[in-house]
């Protein structure tokens, strides 16, 4: 499957890409290369080869979600470059 130039210029503006002439005979030429090489995957046989999910069988292993105090709200408080007695001080933000 060869693309011809004007082909290859409508992908090239649905992906906002820029090419002057000779860019877009190097693109051509790169790109029917490439999809000669994915032609070339309709030759495997693939029927009983199941979809990939994942890349690898490895299971993540992930710790139990037990909720805990780790840090004292007056310990947090410490090391806050502007505070009141119970929050953080920040500058106003308005969207």
């Amino acid at each position: 499957m060869n693309l011809d130039a004007k082909t290859i210029g409508k992908i090239a503006h649905l992906a906002r890409l820029e090419f002057d002439e000779t860019s877009l005979e190097a693109f051509s030429t790169d790109f029917n290369k490439m999809l000669t090489w994915i032609n070339k995957l309709e030759e495997v046989n693939t029927d009983n080869v199941k979809p990939l999910v994942h890349m690898s069988a490895e299971v993540n292993v992930l710790r139990e979600d037990i909720d805990k105090v780790t840090i004292t709200h007056a310990e947090a408080l410490l090391n806050a470059p502007k505070k009141d007695s119970d929050y953080f001080r920040v500058p106003k933000f308005l969207s």
